[in-house]
């Protein structure tokens, strides 16, 4: 498996990240953000999903505020980026 992130990588929601129905995370409604597009995380952990190991997942630990990290979350390629001039742009337009 090839990673686009390495552990310690700093990255960036490249769109809301929600609570997703068939990956719940238990105690959270469906839907409910977790994470909001541009927000600064950390990835902790990668490695691949069960149902198909060509699919690579990263577990992100996104900040919370005033330097809190939040839970892992688990989250795909695509929603990730390393573009700090996007995720800006996401967040002024909250």
């Amino acid at each position: 498996m090839t990673t686009e992130y390495e552990m310690g990588d700093i990255v960036f929601a490249c769109e809301d990240i929600l609570n997703e129905e068939e990956s719940a995370i238990p105690g959270l409604a469906p839907n409910a953000l977790l994470a909001p597009a541009g927000r600064r995380g950390v990835v902790v952990s990668y490695g691949h999903a069960e149902a198909d190991p060509r699919q690579s997942i990263y577990l992100v630990r996104f900040e919370q505020g005033e330097g809190e990290m939040g839970p892992p979350i688990g989250c795909l390629p695509e929603e990730l980026t390393q573009d700090e001039k996007f995720a800006a742009a996401a967040l002024a337009q909250d």
